[in-house]
């Protein structure tokens, strides 16, 4: 399963050519892109895998292998989020979002009542 979808925000962790292409790569790590495209491909070599193609860059033609505009792999990037420990917390509690605002008010914790024992 995947997480991303159309618009997203997402940031590039692998700029690294794959070892079968010599073409410099349109990549740079740490930078920010945009998804236009989220979806299945197979290559010849590589076999399956989820793809992103991203608005920032369009691949054209490939020279080497002849796909139109391929995509790259999901693996190479991370989901933007404001808040990483809001990610992980969203985790823990079923039903909110995946990635919480940093401006999103916390929810007020129940009071406890008091025991008379």
């Amino acid at each position: 399963m995947h997480q991303f979808h159309v618009g997203m925000s997402v940031v590039c962790i692998d700029a690294k050519q794959p070892a079968n292409t010599t073409l410099p790569s349109e990549l740079t790590e740490g930078n920010i892109y945009k998804i236009r495209w989220v979806g299945p491909f197979v290559h010849y070599l590589d076999g399956e895998y989820i793809g992103l193609r991203l608005d920032d860059i369009n691949r054209g033609i490939c020279q080497i292998w002849g796909y139109v505009d391929q995509p790259f792999r999901a693996t190479r990037f991370r989901p933007l989020v404001a808040d990483r420990l809001g990610s992980l917390r969203a985790l823990l509690v079923p039903g909110q979002p995946l990635a919480p605002s940093i401006d999103e008010p916390r929810r007020k914790a129940p009071v406890k009542e008091e025991e008379k024992v």
